[in-house]
């Protein structure tokens, strides 16, 4: 197992990198759908990724955190990788246990929520605490009443996710994912499954988070958030990046045809 020291030298890797993609490239079977992704997020930055469907923005994100395996290229996540470990210049995966381990200081918001509809708000958020982390019950608790009081929804805690309108329930995923106390975020388009008068709410506890130093990688259509809260803006297109730069300056003066193209028709 190579030491985060000895990873960043083989790879320049940033000192200050938290996520960082070297020719990253993903197949499915004769499929290929990431085809050399190069990005480095740097810790407490916060990093849009825009593009049209079927670009291989959300496939990249689950690559992050390993729920897709890569199919070649580097992917580290504050200077490690998080499925395999790298042996006399190979990679070799690693046993479930070491990856749920790493896998837990990488905070996933999904598109669909994806909380447990049986338990209560409450119980969403202190599961994976207590069975992952071995956090006691009452310190998860604790946490967990803070957390719900962050997003505002201090009030919920004893409800069911059926019980709470689209927004809330983004909300309590984004808290359930703080719990684990990550240290990165991704959002896989957080606020596409929300009607539109519900999308404001979620993306003002986004741009809290961005404000109090989380690093997060953010693959959305809102472009506005891109532009007011993102660190760097990455336009991706049949699974290359095609451009990328700060936001304001790249939302105004596109320099790839392509970029220039997707931006007149989502604007």
């Amino acid at each position: 197992m190579t030491s985060r020291a000895e990873n960043q030298s083989r790879f320049g890797v940033p000192q200050d990198s938290m996520v960082f993609a070297q020719g990253v490239r993903k197949s499915f079977g004769t499929l290929e759908v990431l085809k050399g992704i190069d990005l480095n997020v740097p810790s407490g930055s916060v990093a849009c990724i825009i593009g049209p469907s079927g670009s291989g923005k959300s496939t990249f994100l689950r690559c992050i955190n390993h729920l897709e395996e890569v199919s070649g290229g580097v992917l580290l996540v504050d200077g490690e990788f998080v499925g395999y470990d790298l042996r006399n210049g190979k990679l070799y995966e690693v046993r479930n246990d070491l990856l749920c381990k790493r896998r837990a200081d990488i905070g996933m918001v999904f598109q669909s929520f994806n909380l447990f509809s049986h338990m209560t708000v409450l119980e969403n958020l202190i599961e994976a605490p207590i069975m992952v982390k071995g956090m006691p019950r009452g310190e998860a608790r604790d946490k967990a009443h803070a957390l719900l009081e962050r997003v505002g929804l201090a009030d919920k805690a004893t409800c069911y996710p059926r019980q709470l309108s689209g927004g809330q329930q983004q909300r309590v995923a984004i808290a359930r994912a703080l719990a684990m106390n990550p240290k990165v975020l991704l959002f896989d388009e957080p606020t596409s499954a929300l009607d539109p008068e519900l999308v404001g709410e979620v993306l003002l506890v986004m741009r809290d988070l961005a404000e109090s130093g989380m690093t997060m990688v953010v693959v959305t259509h809102e472009i506005g958030f891109a532009r007011e809260v993102g660190d760097q803006l990455i336009f991706m297109d049949r699974g290359v990046v095609e451009e990328r730069g700060a936001p304001r300056d790249m939302i105004v003066n596109p320099q790839s045809p392509r970029t220039r193209e997707f931006l007149s028709r989502v604007l």
